[in-house]
């Protein structure tokens, strides 16, 4: 029988705190994270959307100088995150041979090639940091995270746009089943509230425009949806074999029962019309934990506030759930950090746990009124999950037709 792995640590830097416990306090009170950017270049260059969910606290506050300055400011969240998830899970004692990485982002240091080509322009070359390449490529944080922790085993990069934290949580599960490690530091970083994506993106008719009331602009589900909010952020979670994690004393948040990774192959920004490949992330995922549809007691959705991307997922779920789905608690937990993008996957896996273990769905926020198309049971408040065992799934799906899906279980 395959060795059990569970999450024993957790951290996190989000719009709703700069620890993993303050998003989670922020997220059941139904905090929004989002709020009007304060930068001299949003008025300067007439941006149309002019709000994002920044992260709450700066990791520059949190790292020492010298370290700061040599990361782009999304390494810098993700190494914030994994200092706080190892300290949590009891830094444990594992040979550097023994502990591996998996880290995740959709995009890099996009601060740091768009500053470094505006220094070029301005200043020359000779004013180009000898370390802009090693800061912006994608691989970063996940090289960054290593060196920190003398992380030998490996230090994998995933970039799979929305997907790519979930998908660096399901490569952690594997590698530990594989016996490639005992542990590893998992998760995904991003901060890419930049003009140039915010534009591209407003370009694609993908932000909500609601400039007049940020903090309720994402709002999943609701008829008068217009879109997602940009976030950012980090979110890492140490993973690690049951065995391992007992053998220590550990405390243990949940166990990562399975996963499921696929892709569309259809269309580079939309859903497949079908969802196919949603349906069998999500049926992958059940199957390795050896659940069936029936077992899920919580989904945390992706739900990006969106028109045409809540209900393609809705109707993914809905063919694998059939009618049930409308009976299981959902949360769409970007409706108040936004959407980070490359980061949201293990932010939302963190959520996912802790609901799991503390048997409580967060609440759904800005939904006045619930697209009659999308039936799902959300809640303004937390919802109390039942007593007894509980399996839950957190889904993420990301342009170039990525989806991935993790499949979580309390063990206690």
């Amino acid at each position: 029988m395959a060795e059990k792995i569970v999450i024993t640590g957790i951290g996190a830097s989000s719009p709703l705190g700069g620890t993993a416990p303050e998003s989670w306090e922020g997220l059941l009170r139904g905090d929004s994270g989002t709020h009007r950017l304060e930068h001299d270049w949003i008025d300067e260059l007439d941006l149309t959307v002019k709000f994002a969910a920044e992260a709450k606290v700066r990791p520059s506050e949190v790292l020492e100088r010298p370290k700061a300055k040599r990361l782009d400011i999304a390494s810098q969240f993700a190494v914030v995150s994994a200092i706080e998830a190892w300290a949590d899970a009891g830094s444990p004692d594992v040979a550097p041979e023994r502990l591996g990485v998996d880290y995740a982002t959709g995009i890099g240091g996009v601060w740091t090639l768009l500053d470094a080509w505006d220094t070029l322009r301005e200043k020359g070359e000779r004013r180009v940091m000898p370390m802009t390449v090693p800061m912006l490529m994608p691989n970063a944080a996940a090289a960054a995270i290593s060196m920190h922790f003398e992380a030998r085993a490996f230090a994998h990069t995933v970039a799979s746009a929305c997907a790519s934290s979930t998908e660096s949580l399901a490569n952690g599960f594997e590698h530990l089943r594989a016996g490639l490690a005992d542990v590893v530091i998992a998760g995904g970083a991003e901060s890419a509230i930049h003009p140039i994506t915010i534009a591209s993106f407003n370009s694609m008719q993908a932000l909500s425009r609601r400039n007049d009331s940020p903090e309720t602009a994402s709002r999943p589900y609701s008829v008068d949806r217009d879109g997602f909010v940009m976030g950012e952020g980090a979110a890492s979670l140490v993973l690690e074999t049951e065995s391992h994690a007992r053998a220590r004393g550990a405390k243990i948040y949940a166990e990562v029962a399975g996963a499921g990774v696929t892709a569309d192959s259809y269309h580079i920004t939309a859903n497949d019309p079908e969802g196919r490949g949603a349906i069998r992330a999500v049926e992958l995922a059940l199957a390795q934990a050896g659940a069936s549809a029936d077992d899920v007691t919580h989904i945390n959705a992706h739900a990006t506030s969106t028109p045409v991307g809540d209900i393609a997922e809705y109707t993914a779920l809905h063919k694998v759930f059939g009618d049930r789905v409308h009976e299981i608690p959902v949360s769409a937990t970007k409706s108040q950090t936004g959407h980070l993008l490359g980061g949201t996957g293990a932010l939302e896996a963190m959520f996912t746990a802790l609901a799991v273990m503390n048997r409580t769905a967060p609440p759904t926020i800005n939904v006045v009124d619930q697209d009659p198309a999308i039936p799902l049971r959300i809640s303004a408040q937390p919802i109390a999950l039942d007593n007894g065992p509980q399996v839950a799934i957190s889904n993420s799906f990301g342009f170039g037709g990525h989806n991935a899906v993790v499949a979580l279980r309390n063990m206690n």
